[in-house]
């Protein structure tokens, strides 16, 4: 495990700590009189609150429901579950980069609504083949992670869009992306030529929903790192050097609303259809 991915993890477990202290406190207990309640030793709340252990999810039942906030309840137990595996360093994973597309798979077979923002890149549900292999090539080569199964990492990627999201599929999928995004470079002039005009036909299918946030939009908060939800369960943020995945619905209710936000100046339809034109012509 790496120093920052340590720090991290460790960072989450003190922040739960910290709550689980608060949440004491505000109760008016101390540790004897709170483990006196659930039938512990002493010692096991002050491992709990010095983050020198990591609570169960009964642990934190009989914590709330003692302290009287049994509302805490879902948050704490999601945010202690995610804690260890929260963080997926991109260079662990991209060892094989087919195996990196396959690691949701059970998570979409879940999911009905796909949600995206993309700040950098055309979300993986609009892309083309060779954009795709420029992105993945291009990630995958600074930071020398040393996969060689690229192709093979299209044709999961390319997979999982007609399954999970092709005309066939009874999934919703609503992308909303910068409008820097179409002028951002992946690859040569061509393949963004291809992408960009993919985006006009990739537009018309039913199941698919793609925004545009133009520049000049009165946008509710400044722009934010790429994101995906998934229903209203799971949210993925992609950092340059990890993935986090976020569980807590108090976070992703966040997620959520921005994206509602978002949605209300973002350009749909012949306004979209406008905003690519015009990109693609800057590339003639």
């Amino acid at each position: 495990m790496s120093k920052p991915q340590s720090s991290s993890v460790q960072q989450a477990r003190q922040a739960i700590a910290a709550r689980l202290r608060e949440i004491m406190r505000d109760a008016g207990l101390n540790n004897r009189e709170l483990a006196r309640r659930a039938g512990w030793h002493e010692a096991k709340c002050s491992r709990f609150i010095h983050a020198r252990t990591a609570p169960s999810d009964e642990d934190i039942r009989a914590w709330c429901t003692i302290c009287g906030v049994p509302e805490e309840i879902p948050n704490l137990i999601a945010a202690s579950r995610t804690v260890e595996n929260a963080y997926v360093e991109w260079r662990r994973v991209n060892r094989s980069v087919k195996r990196l597309q396959e690691l949701r798979l059970d998570l979409y077979e879940q999911t009905t609504l796909f949600r995206f923002y993309c700040s950098t890149v055309i979300p993986w549900p609009m892309q083309t083949p060779r954009y795709m292999r420029a992105l993945i090539a291009s990630g995958t080569e600074f930071r020398r992670t040393g996969a060689t199964d690229v192709d093979e990492g299209v044709q999961a990627r390319m997979a999982r869009q007609e399954r999970y999201l092709g005309p066939a599929s009874r999934r919703r999928c609503a992308m909303i992306v910068e409008e820097s995004v179409l002028y951002s470079r992946v690859g040569d002039d061509g393949v963004m030529r291809e992408q960009l005009l993919h985006l006009l036909t990739g537009m018309q299918q039913v199941n698919l929903s793609f925004g545009i946030v133009p520049m000049s939009a009165r946008r509710p908060l400044a722009e934010k790192e790429t994101f995906s939800i998934y229903d209203e369960s799971r949210v993925f943020v992609e950092l340059l050097s990890a993935a986090v995945t976020i569980t807590a619905p108090r976070e992703i209710e966040l997620y959520v609303r921005y994206f509602a936000e978002l949605a209300a100046v973002t350009a749909y339809g012949d306004n979209a259809r406008v905003l690519i034109a015009k990109a693609i012509t800057a590339r003639a």
